[in-house]
């Protein structure tokens, strides 16, 4: 039996804490200033799917703005492992953050002499529930534009979201579920914390990285699940007016999974519902997340 959501035990530097007493120093500069990077993981019938393939990319973000994890991979597999067991979860969602540390009130990371890991799991959440899956979301296309490669890139899964945080508020502003977001040359990029995948003529088409999007790890996997099952896959720029004459339309994430897209700025996409090749993709998806070869087991 899984802990219930009020007795959780979060991981925070080597320690396990209740819920209620886990905290961090108001010192911190991933409270700060959202100097940080950060993981969104989900564990299926007693697997952590793309477990290894999440933690390289928290690896590669640190990197890319030159935060030392104090933990080895494998160790910090392990301290994932580790927390999903102490709270007897077999289906979860995984929250692995890495701070740069405390510091002091001004901006130069030297100041932090130890960055911070934590880990929190949940049962699984569900972003959408599955009335949206079968029917589609809603979106709209934000003003606001995706941070370019050249600045604080959704390349890097950093702790800085404010992007599309203010994306999202203008979607929720409006009644929409979500938002989607241009790069700076008005080509799409991603939605808020989603890749994208347009179908057109039998085709999948998806924005190119040089968008800023997140190189996403489900993105991954459907492309590869799209290719086994005949359709081909594109990576181009990919204008609106594209996704508007689409025959269908999907989101793909961690915490998405899959959504089909009904609408979006009022205009149905395709028949207003999740397509058949869409459904056919989120069938063989929902049989690959809770292959054990897909990931690492947690008992």
């Amino acid at each position: 039996m899984s802990t219930s959501k009020d007795d959780l035990l979060v991981y925070i530097d080597g320690k396990y804490y209740p819920k209620d007493e886990a905290k961090i120093s108001v010192f911190d500069h991933g409270f700060l200033y959202g100097d940080g990077v950060f993981e969104g993981i989900r564990a299926y019938n007693g697997v952590v799917f793309k477990l290894k393939e999440h933690i390289d990319r928290l690896y590669n973000s640190a990197h890319a703005i030159m935060l030392d994890i104090p933990l080895t991979k494998d160790e910090m597999i392990e301290a994932v492992l580790e927390t999903l067991r102490k709270n007897n979860l077999r289906d979860a969602y995984i929250r692995l953050v890495v701070t740069r540390g405390i510091g002091d009130l001004g901006l130069d990371p030297r100041k932090c002499s130890k960055p911070s890991v934590v880990i929190i799991a949940v049962p699984m959440l569900s972003l959408y529930d599955e009335e949206k899956r079968k029917k589609g979301i809603s979106m709209i296309v934000s003003w606001i534009r995706r941070d370019p490669v050249d600045a604080t890139s959704h390349e890097i899964k950093s702790l800085n979201y404010l992007n599309s945080i203010l994306a999202k508020i203008e979607a929720n502003n409006v009644g929409a579920d979500e938002a989607l977001i241009l790069d700076i040359n008005g080509y799409i990029c991603e939605a808020t914390g989603e890749n994208i995948f347009i179908v057109k003529d039998g085709k999948l088409y998806t924005p190119p990285r040089s968008s800023g999007a997140l190189p996403g790890i489900t993105a991954s996997v459907i492309k590869k699940i799209a290719v086994k099952l005949g359709y081909k896959v594109i990576e181009r720029n990919l204008t609106v007016a594209e996704l508007y004459s689409a025959d269908e339309a999907f989101l793909t994430g961690t915490g998405a999974e899959i959504m089909p897209i009904r609408e979006v700025n009022k205009r149905r996409i395709g028949e207003g519902r999740i397509g058949p090749i869409t459904e056919k993709i989120l069938e063989e998806f929902m049989k690959i997340v809770r292959d054990p070869k897909e990931g690492i087991p947690i008992y």
